[in-house]
């Protein structure tokens, strides 16, 4: 069985996950209404790995016995001015969850949870993953400026993303 500790602290993060695809897709919505399809596209991936890393967690907790409590999704930004800004708000908000998986972590060390520390290794590569490609594109982005071929370049690039489930839903 799961400590109410780190149940309380998984149904949070579950919500902060949901709430970061909530991000991603209104990021996306943003660059589609633009007319920017590869941006639009790099978010919406973005929007469907947050979406597993939520169902990582609600798969774990129910396999420790745990009971998810989910919680109402606060409002997110809505627009951005340009593609660089999005990705600057990027980098901060995987910053912002990397603080809170370390946070994890340190309470899964302190209830002595061996299984959601080893759960939560998985997540943390992921966010180092996550915050350097945020870091790329900002320095792509601050290269190109406002050169139009530039921007248009790169928002190609990004369309041809795929997605990929999550490995540990996967199976892989």
């Amino acid at each position: 069985m799961i400590s109410k500790k780190i149940e309380e602290a998984l149904n949070a993060q579950i919500n902060a996950e949901f709430w970061s695809a909530y991000l991603y897709l209104s990021m996306s919505a943003n660059f589609a209404v633009k007319g920017n399809p590869g941006f639009a596209n790099w978010f919406n991936i973005q929007f469907k790995e947050e979406q597993d890393h939520a169902q990582i967690f609600i798969k774990y907790l129910l396999s420790r016995g745990g009971k998810v409590a989910l919680s109402p999704i606060e409002a997110v930004k809505t627009e951005w001015e340009s593609p660089l800004d999005a990705y600057k708000d990027t980098l901060e908000h995987e910053k912002k969850v990397t603080s809170m998986i370390n946070n994890l972590y340190a309470l899964a060390s302190a209830e002595n949870d061996y299984a959601t520390q080893s759960m939560l290794k998985w997540f943390i590569d992921e966010q180092v993953e996550e915050e350097e490609t945020a870091q790329g594109l900002i320095d792509s982005l601050t290269m190109i400026k406002d050169n139009g071929f530039g921007i248009y370049m790169l928002d190609k690039e990004l369309s041809a993303r795929t997605y990929t489930q999550a490995a540990p839903l996967s199976g892989k």
